[in-house]
């Protein structure tokens, strides 16, 4: 028995874990990310404060910009412009 179905189109991203951002987040960052995720929103880098030293990272998805802070503290209305 022979079917005319069409093979199903792969919607899979990258899995957050296996961007070359995800090993510069700390365990937080990695937490708020991956809770951000469910919600569309992707890893796209990470920033390191010159003076603070400390890192935030930048997610984005169709609805805006996200930054999460080294504490895993999650800003969807940030002050940040992205060129």
């Amino acid at each position: 028995m022979q079917t005319n179905m069409k093979p199903m189109l792969e919607r899979r991203r990258e899995a957050p874990e296996q961007s070359v951002w995800w090993d510069k987040l700390s365990l937080a960052q990695k937490f708020s990310a991956s809770s951000l995720g469910k919600f569309g929103y992707e890893l796209t880098f990470v920033r390191k404060d010159k003076e603070s030293n400390e890192s935030l990272a930048v997610l984005q998805c169709s609805s805006g910009v996200a930054v999460i802070s080294e504490d895993g503290d999650i800003d969807t209305s940030p002050n940040i412009i992205i060129r």
